[in-house]
């Protein structure tokens, strides 16, 4: 009997220690505590449930973007909104090749705005941000800011959509 408690209190600690020690892999370091969706399981969410989706487009070498994943994942604000949206973040090989997802150019960080039917809206863009770059974000701020215009306009249009 008491070999039996052992294990089952081994496997207990096993299951609840394990994903806490080795985080969430589809995080990539922009916040464990996000429910973060790969590309294709993003998509489908979002077509199944009508939020937008936000999407991150980033490598794992980029000076810039290891600069951001902190400000990012510690930001309370971006945690709180979150759940406005479908999270996906894509790294290195897992950065999706279609035109649409390099709207202005293939630099990174890229950080896009999806609806409900994958189309990227090219308007949400860092406001703060510099032209030639519209959808690079340095700093947690900004990012912020595009998600209140994302969840406004794309919460909008889902909007109109439902009264059609």
């Amino acid at each position: 009997m008491a070999v039996q408690q052992t294990t089952a209190f081994v496997l207990l600690i096993a299951v609840l220690v394990i994903p806490t020690v080795l985080g969430n892999d589809l995080a990539h370091g922009f916040g464990d505590h996000l429910n973060w969706k790969s590309l294709d399981e993003g998509l489908k969410e979002s077509k199944e449930t009508g939020k937008p989706l936000m999407l991150i487009i980033h490598k794992s070498w980029c000076g810039a973007c290891k600069a951001l994943k902190p400000k990012f994942a510690e930001s309370t604000e971006i945690k709180d909104l979150s759940e406005k949206f479908v999270m996906v973040n894509v790294e290195d090989n897992e950065e999706p090749q279609e035109s649409k997802y390099a709207p202005d150019g293939g630099y990174i960080p890229r950080i896009l705005f999806l609806d409900s039917t994958g189309a990227v809206h090219n308007e949400i863009i860092n406001e703060k941000g510099n032209p030639k770059y519209k959808y690079y974000y340095p700093e947690a701020t900004s990012v912020l800011d595009s998600m209140k215009r994302a969840s406004e306009v794309l919460v909008q249009s889902k909007a109109g959509m439902d009264e059609l």
